[in-house]
Formats: C-alpha cells, sequence, structure tokens
C-alpha cells in the first residue's frame, strides 16, 4: 500500500466529518430558525423588519446548506 492511497484517505474521512458536522448544524439551526426559537444573537445583522423577520428564509437556506453538506459527506464517503 502506497502512502498515497494512505493520505488521501485520511483527507477524505476529514472532509466527510467536516461536512456532516456542518450539515447537522445548519439542519439544527434551520429548524430553530423555521420555528422562531432562534437565539437573539443568530439575529442581529437582520436588515428585515416585521414579526417573523427573515426566520422563513434563513430557515430554508440553512435546509438546502444542510441537504448539500449531508449528500456531500454522503458522495465524498461512497467514492472512497
Amino acid at each position: 500500500m502506497s502512502s498515497e492511497s494512505v493520505s488521501s484517505g485520511g483527507s477524505n474521512r476529514s472532509l466527510v466529518i467536516i461536512l456532516a458536522v456542518v450539515a447537522a448544524l445548519a439542519l439544527i439551526l434551520g429548524i430553530l430558525w423555521m420555528s422562531g426559537l432562534a437565539p437573539s444573537f443568530l439575529d442581529s445583522g437582520s436588515h428585515v423588519h416585521g414579526k417573523h423577520g427573515g426566520h422563513y428564509f434563513r430557515g430554508i437556506a440553512a435546509l438546502v446548506i444542510a441537504i448539500a453538506c449531508g449528500a456531500g459527506a454522503w458522495w465524498t464517503r461512497k467514492k472512497a
């Protein structure tokens, strides 16, 4: 076994772990934003005013990121 295959396997594993963690965090944030239970410090830079502000838009964006990162982690894991 060459050292190239060992080092590329380690970097793929790291990438899978990072993508999975980002997907999990984005999923949690998406759920919190969609339900309106997100902490106020996450809305500190919002320029959208009103009852719900940008909660739905941020929630949808977080869920899209979660799906993309989850799919990337799955694809990278399957490829290795």
